[in-house]
């Protein structure tokens, strides 16, 4: 009898053990069960990625998930480095990255097409044999298309010392390719190569704007088996946005046309700019300032669509200051005051007063602010925002994209002893933390501050539409570009300034006091004690949201390694600043090390000349590990080691006739693992 558990915790255990015996209902299926679990936890760590700030860069993030931040290339090399020449390992790595198209590619000069398809089935099973030799069986079949399952199962975990292998394999490449389904099946080898090569993807915030293609980014994450967001400050825009926040939504659309964005608005997101448009042209004789960036005056003046689009900006733009003021006057806790500047406009002078100093600004044709009383919407503009707001409430597209955030995402998010959270927690000037009242009356810092907030986000977007109350919704606004939110971090955001004023001493931001104690070992402790992770030797922080100058000799790795930026410029916008194209941090079971990527080309030489982005390892051996990290050494390990102890207590039930063994029924079930 097993007598590691007492009577007493049996009985306690009852109702839960009667359940747990319907899918294991005799000691051998729950010994067999400990088994296979007590086997996972002797498999390697498997491996996750991190990247942050990825701004609408579709055409690089299909890549770089493609490649596996050059994992899968760094693998070929190893595999293949005596096995095939440089250009097959190149045409290799592009097979798997675009199967189809390349595969189309290279048939057209290839003579026996057999012979090219059997050669690829062989390469790309030593390549998958490898990346899969960490995980069981189960977990390998979940991963596969069910329509080849069968087959890459046994292609890949066929014995390597069966006495005529190469034979087996021919026979299995011959039946494939008889039947047609050759390419189909290095299609579904690939994307399960893909799959396996990375086991968790996080993505530690700001998805959206600058980039055009951020619903091609979701579309892909949408179809990753395991990913998980930290919202960072552009996301939670668009999710009040989503959520009928008006502020917000002139916020999403001032961002997408000053970038030029408006694909993404009118045609991904089915948003009606109709009534806009009409009101901007008969409204603004001039918005020459207004144009998108990176387009010219010339372009202005000679291209209609740049006129029209820089019309749309201007418009949305004095609505979204409008509104702002009236959120700031309604939210006195907020302590913004000192943006309520439409009312120091003299149209006649074309100056502002901001901050008390007066600035020439470049463009005064603001017919519908009212000296008076600035902060009012015009009937017309009240009646835009309004349209708009119906439209981003019901733009299926989006409200789904939305949802992904909520269903996947949280403010942070603690995993394997890394704290991750997209830019940080707001410090007072001496170092300590921030309390901040958001509006219920209650001062808030560090843990207790984030668990608010995904709190009340999360509560936001599950009430009915007519249920959200403004106030409440204020708070979606002010987490975008708030001085205290743990997603901004800076004294203002200085959207006015940057557009409408030449000196550029106004578009300083100043930033939080995080930022000056963030490469201090004091701070992380702090801040990982706050969360509840005691182990800080082993603990690491990852944060987002202020690019890395690398190109300036900037290190992302803070604190002592206990600290990783990871926004390495993946927007084109950054990558000047940055000197790269972003970065990825790896943690696999070797340990934790940052990859650096090159800018992406485009699809066509991808696919035709085999460019890769070229990822280079910037840092390794960020945390010292003892070994090769394995399951039992990650948070899978706890809760399998949880697992195996209710196995144990239900033989124990056995053993003792609490519970009768049932030789004759088992309900089939999910296991409880997910291996």
């Amino acid at each position: 009898m097993n007598t590691a558990f007492t009577e007493k915790e049996l009985n306690e255990n009852y109702l839960f053990l009667t359940q747990l015996a319907k899918t294991f209902p005799t000691v051998e299926y729950a010994m067999t069960e400990i088994v296979n679990l007590s086997s996972i936890l002797a498999l390697p760590k498997p491996t996750e990625h991190f990247m942050s700030d990825l701004h609408g860069q579709g055409d690089a993030f299909e890549h770089i998930l493609n490649n596996a931040s050059g994992v899968i290339r760094r693998e070929i090399e190893r595999l293949f480095v005596d096995r095939l020449s440089f250009d097959e390992r190149e045409t290799l790595a592009t097979i798997v990255y675009y199967p189809k198209q390349k595969i189309k590619l290279e048939l057209e000069n290839v003579e026996d097409t057999d012979a090219w398809y059997k050669a690829t089935l062989r390469n790309l099973i030593v390549l998958g044999r490898k990346i899969s030799s960490k995980y069981t069986r189960s977990r390998l079949r979940k991963t596969l298309d069910p329509r080849f399952s069968y087959i890459i199962e046994e292609l890949l975990t066929a014995r390597v010392n069966f006495h005529d292998l190469d034979g087996y394999y021919d026979e299995i490449f011959d039946s494939i390719i008889r039947h047609d389904y050759a390419e189909r099946v290095i299609v579904a080898l690939t994307d399960a190569i893909k799959k396996l090569a990375v086991d968790k993807l996080h993505i530690v915030g700001d998805i959206y704007d600058r980039g055009t293609e951020p619903h091609r980014i979701l579309d892909l994450l949408l179809k990753h088996p395991s990913v998980d967001i930290q919202w960072g400050n552009h996301d939670i825009l668009w999710m009040g946005a989503a959520l009928g926040e008006k502020t917000c939504i002139a916020g999403v659309l001032t961002n997408s046309f000053r970038h030029g964005n408006l694909d993404l608005i009118e045609n991904v997101y089915g948003i009606n700019l109709r009534h806009l448009l009409m009101f901007a042209q008969s409204t603004y004789k001039s918005a020459l300032h207004f144009r998108p960036r990176k387009t010219s005056s010339e372009a202005y003046y000679d291209n209609p669509e740049v006129n029209i689009r820089a019309k749309l900006h201007k418009a949305i733009f004095v609505i979204m200051h409008k509104l702002e003021g009236q959120l700031i006057m309604r939210n006195p806790n907020y302590k913004l005051d000192h943006r309520l500047f439409l009312d120091t406009i003299d149209r006649v002078n074309s100056t502002v007063t901001i901050d008390g100093i007066t600035y020439p600004i470049k463009d005064a044709d603001f017919p519908t602010i009212n000296p008076d009383d600035p902060y009012t919407l015009a009937d017309e503009e009240e009646t835009i925002i309004n349209e708009l707001r119906d439209s981003f409430l019901n733009s299926p597209t989006l409200q789904k994209h939305i949802k992904f955030f909520i269903d996947k995402g949280e403010l942070y998010r603690i995993e394997n002893n890394n704290l991750m959270f997209h830019a940080l927690v707001p410090l007072n000037e001496d170092g300590s933390f921030k309390a901040v009242d958001f509006g219920d009356g209650v001062p808030r810092s560090g843990k207790q501050m984030f668990d608010y907030i995904d709190a009340e986000v999360k509560r936001l977007y599950f009430a009915e539409p007519s249920m959200r109350k403004t106030h409440e919704l204020d708070l979606m606004w002010y987490l975008w570009c708030g001085p205290d939110s743990p997603l901004f971090g800076k004294n203002k955001m200085t959207t006015f300034e940057r557009v409408e004023i030449d000196d550029s001493k106004s578009h300083k931001e100043k930033r939080n006091a995080y930022y000056k104690y963030q490469d201090t070992k004091d701070l992380a402790i702090r801040i990982l004690n706050e969360f509840g992770i005691t182990d800080t030797d082993r603990a690491v922080i990852v944060n987002g949201h202020i690019p890395v100058e690398k190109i300036n000799g900037e290190n992302p790795i803070k604190a002592g390694g206990s600290l990783i930026v990871i926004d390495g410029g993946f927007s084109k916008y950054y990558q000047k600043t940055t000197g790269i194209a972003g970065y990825t941090l790896v943690y696999d079971s070797r340990g934790l090390y940052i990859v650096a990527h090159e800018p992406f080309v485009s699809f066509e030489k991808a696919i035709r000349e085999n460019m890769d982005i070229h990822s280079t390892t910037e840092v390794e051996n960020i945390l010292a590990t003892k070994g090769q990290m394995r399951v039992s050494d990650c948070d899978k390990g706890v809760e399998l080691r949880e697992q195996i102890r209710q196995l144990e207590m239900l033989i124990a039930a056995f053993e003792c006739g609490l519970i009768k063994e049932n030789n004759r029924y088992r309900m089939v079930k999910v296991p409880l693992n997910n291996r």
